[in-house]
């Protein structure tokens, strides 16, 4: 097996294989980051899967006894999250290496991580945003395609990632669809300098999410994903439960009024990330019939539950054997 994949990133953060066990709400825990982080790649976690702060204090603190790698926090920078400074500040008092920020203005993360000496990646969906954040002084941004679980974008990754390439000088990390080797071959070749991955951890043994969500993982195919704006009022990718369908994937028309009336978009939009995360917390917790599971296009291509290090001697194994078979088409 491959010892290192040497890209812009890896050098960047100082790890062997530029793959990060993406931040998923209520998926990532301790066990799945320092996993990731120990099998060479990067584990990261959103600081609001643990509640109150002390927990997430504590959670931090588990991961830095467990491995001396560098990994990743990620923190949603909108203003319906109250706890975005405390979440910074106790993420550098424990020396996090890697923040990602997401839905919102990077720039305090960006000049605080720095002072730490910490990077930052910034999820953006398209060039606009991703020039923005490199100007504020980003490590590097995260292309959020679409195939992506949770908040995906509406580009292509195909297309998204040679699009930032022409205007970019820091590096691209792809995320969306992404959950075998040939995929992270396929994502450096357009000009990516790393991967992204969640939808595939969820199915690891390690995610201690309800037995039904992991089989549902199993189960689905690209078509059972669908995007809905009921959740947290951006637009979110699902597997298309009977709860989903009969809920319907837009928000009901006076929500929609509210959030988009300047006058009220400032209560609307935390209330309705609030209900949002409350329905992802039951589903992904305790089987319901009122079942909210985000995942990506990239569920069809996962049948079996693996642990984090096998799923990632797997993604190197494949990424390895889908380079020689490109480079057996070489042009004569």
């Amino acid at each position: 097996m491959l010892k290192k994949i040497k890209t812009p990133f890896s050098d960047l953060m100082q790890i062997d294989f530029p793959i990060i066990a993406a931040p998923m709400f209520l998926v990532s825990n301790t066990d799945i980051v320092t996993q990731a982080s120990e099998c060479g790649g990067i584990g990261t976690f959103p600081a609001l899967n643990y509640r109150p702060i002390e927990k997430y204090a504590e959670a931090l603190k588990t991961i830095k006894s467990q491995t001396k790698k560098p990994i990743g926090v990620n923190i949603i920078v909108n203003k319906s999250n109250t706890r975005q400074d405390q979440d910074l500040k106790v993420a550098l008092d424990h020396g996090v290496e890697l923040f990602i920020t997401s839905l919102g203005s990077p720039k305090k993360v960006i000049e605080e991580a720095h002072k730490n000496g910490a990077k930052v990646l910034c999820d953006v969906t398209n060039l606009e945003h991703a020039l923005k954040v490199q100007d504020m002084g980003a490590d590097g941004v995260i292309a959020v395609g679409s195939g992506a679980g949770g908040h995906a974008g509406p580009i292509s990754p195909l297309v998204l990632i040679p699009w930032l390439k022409t205007r970019l000088q820091i590096p691209i990390i792809a995320a969306g669809g992404i959950a075998h080797g040939s995929m992270i071959s396929a994502c450096l070749a357009l000009g990516a300098s790393g991967v992204s991955i969640g939808t595939r951890f969820i199915a690891s043994r390690e995610a201690q999410v309800d037995q039904a969500y992991k089989e549902a993982i199993l189960k689905s195919t690209p078509e059972d994903i669908v995007m809905t704006t009921r959740v947290s009022g951006t637009p979110a990718a699902v597997i298309n439960t009977p709860y989903v369908q009969e809920m319907g994937t837009d928000l009901p028309w006076a929500m929609k009024i509210l959030k988009d009336h300047k006058l009220t978009k400032k209560y609307m939009v935390p209330l309705i990330h609030l209900m949002g995360m409350k329905s992802l917390e039951e589903a992904a917790t305790k089987p319901t019939w009122k079942t909210v599971w985000t995942a990506g296009q990239s569920v069809g291509l996962v049948e079996e539950i693996l642990s984090v290090k096998e799923i990632y001697q797997k993604l190197i194994e494949e990424y390895e054997e889908s380079v020689k078979q490109l480079a057996s088409l070489s042009v004569e």
